[in-house]
């Protein structure tokens, strides 16, 4: 069995984050910005994440549930790396649109 091309295997763990919720606000991770960069290739992956607030005490959950989640979508091939980063600091504008919504922030913005 042939390995994944580098793209898909980065759309199959940014799929794979989707189902990671900040344990706090109960959005996913992809959708809350949280992701700021995704490295993937045959050598593995690495994906630097932060958290809503820096220092958090939920910060290992959270990257502990990112590597669980993407061994699971890519199985025990590729090594997986998940680093904690807390440059830039994340704001709320770095959420997705539907992030945005779920959390009101489009119309509490807006007032």
């Amino acid at each position: 069995m042939s390995s994944p091309s580098p793209s898909d295997l980065m759309l199959r763990v940014r799929q794979a984050l989707r189902a990671v919720l900040d344990p706090e606000i109960g959005i996913n991770v992809v959708d809350l910005g949280l992701v700021y960069r995704l490295d993937a290739d045959a050598g593995g992956v690495t994906v630097h994440l932060t958290t809503t607030l820096p220092g958090s005490p939920l910060a290992p959950l959270l990257t502990d549930q990112a590597r669980a989640a993407i061994r699971t979508e890519i199985g025990d091939g590729p090594a997986v790396e998940v680093r904690l980063v807390w440059e830039p600091p994340w704001q709320p504008e770095m959420m997705t649109p539907a992030a945005k919504r779920q959390l009101d922030w489009v119309h509490l913005a807006g007032a």
